[in-house]
């Protein structure tokens, strides 16, 4: 057999092109399914239906990519041309145009991992929510006569922030809520922490002018639950300010966006949160000194002054030299007297004029105005429905009159009948009978019956 020449398989049906492909992107979903890929955005592609396509690749190969519905997958956000990401997705093959493919789920950048996403999900989520925003913060208090502290108590956080305190504002009250900081469920114990303190009166808690959360540094695992919605609403819901100090200073958790102030480390929070009291005890030294300084100067002119007036004008008649002050004083006193005794005036006249308003309002003079309208109402009422009987009363009498002239009563009186047939039907020609009908004649006195004759 020739190895080189064809196979003689003339009986075997060949494949159709679609065949093949469909075969290969079985083969390729059973076989390479959903795996996680890593490379650099190219050629990105956001078609108006939603679906984003893109190329993957890395200093050897690239391979195409779509996302359906991209807007709604994780990760989204992450792509970008020339962006290192991981997606996950499934390998298939785009039949019409017979091109490999990866189907994409979700996508994070590269290095990251799901903390990191969930953290960027959550913190866009709040920022919509006004929950970052400068306007919503409240000020620091310049100086705190008691202070919260939310932290472990085993923790050195609470050392350094307790240190700090000391040296720098020994009459401050540190006030501590002891917390896990770490760990399953530490979130929900700082929240209801932050939510105690935010209302002491209802759980006999002191209450605090400011308060500290936070704890010190570790990995993003260890900080995780300060990146807890449950802690930031917490936050944003406490009515007294905070100060997060969360970590080191490169570190950054939602705690510190939603916080009042951000502290870059436990330490740097005490100092924040209070004054330094020798930096108080030595501006006071220096205001005391300006006005010692101040008050010596001014005495010393005064004493110049008062020296030049006993040398001059006062050593020769100082009863001269008052008796205009005096006519002044005087004057004003004057002035005085009479702008109160018009003011007094103006009073007396507001209150009788307050005075006859409100007896014109009282509720008896309006009831009295009340009774006296609806008297005249009801007599009004009254006449005019005698004028209308009267009225009637007269249209009644001609009405009738004027039957009593037209009607078939007054025919009677003058002679006159009726004649009616045994149905009652008025019988108004002789015609309209015949021999033997049965007659009735009504007269203005009764009722006659007959028969016709002839």
């Amino acid at each position: 057999m020739d190895l080189f020449s064809p196979a003689k398989a003339a009986d075997d049906k060949a494949l159709t092109v679609t065949q093949l492909l469909r075969r290969m992107k079985n083969l390729l979903e059973v076989q390479v399914g959903e795996v996680w890929v890593e490379g650099e955005v190219s050629n990105l592609k956001k078609q108006g239906s939603g679906h984003w396509y893109f190329s993957l690749k890395d200093a050897g190969a690239q391979i195409q990519c779509a996302m359906f519905g991209a807007r709604k997958r994780p990760g989204a956000d992450a792509l970008e041309d020339g962006a290192k990401v991981r997606v996950f997705a499934e390998a298939s093959v785009y039949e019409a145009r017979g091109q490999l493919q990866i189907i994409v789920q979700k996508a994070e950048r590269a290095g990251a991992g799901d903390l990191q996403a969930r953290f960027e999900a959550l913190k866009r989520k709040l920022q919509a929510e006004g929950l970052f925003d400068a306007g919503r913060k409240r000020p620091i208090p310049a100086f705190p006569k008691r202070i919260g502290i939310i932290t472990s108590a085993t923790g050195a956080a609470l050392q350094d922030i307790l240190n700090v305190l000391t040296r720098r504002a020994p009459w401050v009250q540190p006030v501590l809520f002891p917390v896990r900081v770490q760990g399953k469920g530490a979130e929900f114990e700082i929240a209801a922490a932050i939510d105690q303190m935010g209302r002491p009166e209802a759980f006999g808690h002191p209450r605090c002018d400011v308060l500290i959360v936070g704890r010190g540094g570790g990995s993003i695992e260890d900080l995780w639950n300060f990146n807890e919605e449950v802690v930031a609403r917490a936050i944003a819901a406490c009515p007294i300010p905070i100060i997060s100090a969360v970590g080191h200073e490169i570190d950054f958790t939602i705690a510190d966006f939603v916080a009042d102030l951000r502290a870059p480390t436990p330490s740097a929070a005490a100092e924040l949160a209070v004054a330094d009291g020798a930096e108080l005890l030595e501006r006071l030294s220096q205001l005391r000194r300006r006005l010692a300084r101040r008050a010596n100067e001014r005495i010393a002119l005064a004493r110049q002054e008062l020296g030049a007036l006993k040398r001059g004008v006062m050593r020769r008649d100082a009863e001269k030299l008052l008796r205009e002050p005096v006519m002044r004083l005087d004057s004003a006193r004057g002035r005085l007297a009479s702008a109160v005794a018009d003011s007094m005036e103006s009073a007396a006249a507001r209150l009788n004029e307050a005075r006859t308003l409100h007896r014109a309002h009282h509720p008896a003079r309006i009831l009295e105005r009340r009774i006296e309208h609806l008297t005249h109402l009801r007599l009004r009422l009254e006449r005019a429905g005698l004028e209308a009987t009267i009225q009637r009363g007269a249209r009644l009498d001609h009405l009738r009159g004027l039957l009593r002239a037209l009607g078939p009563e007054s025919a009677f009186q003058r002679g006159f009948s009726i004649t009616m047939a045994a149905d009652g039907r008025i019988v108004r020609s002789a015609s309209a009978l015949k021999t033997g009908d049965l007659i009735k004649t009504r007269f203005s006195d009764g009722e006659t019956s007959s028969r016709v004759e002839s």
